[in-house]
C-alpha cells in the first residue's frame, strides 16, 4: 500500500509505517508548504492513501469533487505519542480488515466509520 502522510501527521509515525514496509511519502518533508488540493492531486496521480489529522479533507472530497482512489484516513485523535498513529495504522493495515479505497475513513479512539464515494 502506498501512503501519503499529510504535514500534520507525526514524522515518527511515518517512520513506523516505512519500517513496517509501507511506501510512505511525507508531505512536510517532500512537498513542504503545498495546499490540501495539491496533496489530493499527488494522491490521485500516485495512487496513494492520505493519512491526516485534518478534517477538511471531507469537504474536498464531498463538496469539491476530489476523489483519491486510495482514499483518505482521517484520525480524529486529540492526544497521542508521536509513534502511536503509525503503530495503530500498521496493525490496521496489516489486518486487511478495512478497504480504504474510494472512502473517507474516520478513526476515533473507539470507532472506525467510512463514507464511500464514487471513483
Amino acid at each position: 500500500m502506498k501512503l501519503l502522510a499529510n504535514e500534520n501527521f507525526p514524522l515518527k509515525s511515518a517512520d513506523v509505517l516505512r519500517a513496517a514496509g509501507f511506501d510512505t511519502k511525507v508531505v512536510g518533508v517532500e512537498f513542504a508548504g503545498i495546499t490540501d488540493r495539491e496533496v489530493m492531486e499527488i494522491a490521485v496521480r500516485e495512487g496513494r492513501t492520505i493519512v491526516t489529522f485534518d478534517r477538511h479533507y471531507g469537504e474536498l472530497i464531498f463538496r469539491q469533487g476530489y476523489r483519491p482512489p486510495g482514499g483518505v484516513v482521517f484520525l480524529r485523535w486529540r492526544q497521542f505519542s508521536p509513534e502511536e498513529p503509525g503503530r495503530y495504522l500498521v496493525e490496521l493495515l496489516k489486518s486487511e480488515a478495512i478497504d480504504f479505497s474510494n472512502a473517507l475513513t474516520v478513526i476515533d479512539k473507539d470507532t472506525i466509520r467510512q463514507r464511500r464515494y464514487a471513483p
